[in-house]
């Protein structure tokens, strides 16, 4: 996409959105369903390629919270070993209303962690399960994949078609959905940068780059419901780009070789590869005919999001329109069950949970847009 240097008008938004669930037109809207009632309905372990070596400036800890954001952690660690929070690290933010352990890094060059650091984290709900040292911070994004495990209640788990929904899941892939907590309450973060966009992004409006993340969030979901709606979400269309599973690689799909089409269609139903929708920023796209006019249709309807992103420099980038549950399992008790699955670093839980229960949180789209 070019750079465009002039002030653009604010997009008109609806709020909640229409996206649509892929499983509806087959199976029916699911029943209502209940889950995250309490933090242990939803636990996520954060999955690393890698392990610590043992030595270095910057210590390593893997940390079990319940009931906390991730920067509320980072922040009692910078505070308790007395350093910015600038020298805090995280690979990725993880849910409040749960039970998540993921691993933080503190640069403490020369240092030993402060004395009694372990049991401070503990009187304040943190817990300590490993530490050992590395040379580098933890950066963001390094993590490969989160690991769930959902408890859902309610009327859903009576559901006689919620077994051949979880098995579509299983063989079909998940529409990969940017999770409604990027977007805040009530679409707040998406509001507010609608607004910030309009006037020109500034660092110090968005230090953490939230409200950019939560405008091209906004942008591939409208792109993927489109793609849901007229069901190539998981098919590559001539002129596609397309990511391998599990991978950030990406490659183009010839415009006119059918041959090719076909190879990759039968990949694509295997789950080896997935069509990559677009992050919205400042590049040249590389999709060409269908995939291409979804892009340019995307434009056409949210310009004042399109161009602020392109004038905020924010780089171009490609995002799986499909998910690929890693070693799924589904458990039934009393009057609940059980899910586990791993994700791929980026994917929300909640793309899994809106295809098997409704929910408030969850959004659902109106009935006349069943697929």
């Amino acid at each position: 996409m070019s750079e465009v240097a002039s002030p653009s008008v604010q997009d008109a938004i609806d709020w909640p959105p229409a996206w649509p669930r892929v499983l509806e037109g087959e199976l029916g809207a699911p029943l209502a369903g209940d889950y995250r009632a309490v933090p242990e309905d939803f636990l996520v372990e954060e999955a690393l390629d890698f392990v610590p070596e043992g030595e270095g400036e910057h210590l390593w800890l893997f940390i079990e919270k319940r009931d906390l954001t991730t920067a509320m952690v980072a922040r009692e660690l910078a505070r308790l070993c007395e350093v910015s929070s600038r020298v805090v690290g995280y690979a990725g933010m993880k849910d409040r209303v749960a039970v998540t352990r993921q691993w933080f890094s503190v640069q403490l060059p020369g240092q030993e962690a402060p004395e009694g650091l372990v049991t401070q984290l503990a009187e304040r709900g943190i817990r300590v399960l490993d530490q050992a040292r590395h040379p580098r911070k933890l950066k963001r994004g390094v993590h490969r994949a989160n690991r769930f495990q959902l408890r859902i209640t309610g009327a859903a788990v009576a559901d006689p078609v919620l077994e051949a929904r979880w098995q579509r899941l299983c063989n079909l892939g998940v529409a990969n959905y940017v999770g409604p907590q990027r977007f805040g309450a009530d679409g707040r973060n998406l509001q507010r940068a609608r607004a910030v966009l309009a006037r020109g992004w500034r660092k110090r409006d968005d230090r953490e780059g939230m409200l950019l993340s939560a405008a091209r969030s906004f942008l591939f979901n409208e792109l993927l419901a489109a793609r849901v709606h007229d069901h190539s979400w998981a098919t590559p269309l001539p002129g596609e780009v397309v990511m391998l599973d599990g991978s950030a690689s990406q490659f183009d799909v010839a415009p006119d070789d059918a041959a090719q089409l076909a190879e990759l269609g039968e990949r694509a139903r295997r789950l080896d590869l997935h069509p990559a929708g677009i992050l919205w920023g400042v590049g040249a796209s590389r999709a060409v005919g269908e995939a291409g006019a979804h892009e340019a249709a995307l434009a056409g309807r949210y310009p004042g999001l399109c161009e602020g992103l392109e004038r905020a420099g924010v780089r171009l980038a490609r995002r799986a329109l499909r998910l690929r549950l890693g070693e799924p399992r589904l458990t039934r008790g009393d009057a609940e069950l059980w899910l586990a699955f791993s994700l791929p670093q980026g994917a929300f839980a909640t793309a899994v949970l809106r295809e098997l229960i409704s929910h408030p949180s969850l959004g659902a789209p109106p009935t006349d847009r069943s697929l």
